[in-house]
């Protein structure tokens, strides 16, 4: 009697992770349908949390502006906050503004700006579109979510699962400690080499954003 109970128990999560599986298809075939359309993008990462009116917001805004009047469709998370404030800057340019959403149970409600839009269960599923159809990436300060997506870019660029694209950290203020920490703590330690640090560049400033993307990406005009 155990054992059935024990076999019946296998097959019940057996059941269960065939149609997780099925709905994590789903998510990555949908995404892969939208996004091989979006053309040539830049990925914009930052917090849900701050205010229309925040520092990071506005260069938010003018960036994806910058970079949408490069030729490049900009992605986000497709929340509020930075993300909100750079779907916005893209549409304001009139170039395709997509937000990969996440269904969160707090916090995460689309945006207004993002015309282009997919909602996804499974963070991971997201993050491999935010990382597979991206030309760079950008990164405004944010918590979790954003240092998640950041390392987690760096870690497939330092291991070279996808090729080296540029990442840009936006606010000097912000990222300098957590680069000093880095270059400080774990060089000298050997968790990373010397030149991990340097996979990345940081800038202040919409303008040398716009400069690197110049610098580094071939024109798509």
């Amino acid at each position: 009697m155990k054992n059935e109970y024990s076999i019946n128990k296998t097959k019940q999560l057996i059941l269960k992770d065939s149609k997780m599986l099925s709905k994590i298809m789903d998510e990555f075939i949908e995404g892969f349908e939208t996004m091989t359309e979006i053309g040539p993008a830049i990925s914009i990462f930052g917090s849900a949390r701050l205010s229309p009116n925040n520092e990071a917001c506005l260069k938010a805004e003018e960036i994806a502006f910058r970079i949408a009047k490069l030729g490049y469709s900009v992605i986000t998370g497709g929340g509020g906050g930075i993300m909100e404030a750079a779907n916005k800057g893209a549409a304001r340019a009139d170039k395709k503004s997509i937000g990969l959403n996440v269904r969160l149970p707090f916090e995460q409600i689309p945006n207004q700006y993002s015309n282009i839009n997919l909602e996804f269960k499974y963070f991971f599923v997201r993050k491999v579109m935010f990382v597979k159809y991206a030309q760079a990436y950008v990164i405004l300060p944010g918590g979790f979510g954003t240092l998640d997506e950041m390392f987690e870019t760096l870690t497939l660029i330092q291991t070279k699962r996808i090729r080296s694209l540029p990442v840009i950290l936006v606010g000097k203020s912000h990222w300098t400690g957590l680069v000093e920490w880095l270059k400080k703590e774990l060089v000298p330690k050997k968790l990373i080499s010397e030149n991990d640090p340097y996979l990345f560049r940081v800038v202040d400033t919409p303008e040398e954003v716009e400069n690197s993307i110049i610098e580094l990406l071939p024109s798509v005009k």
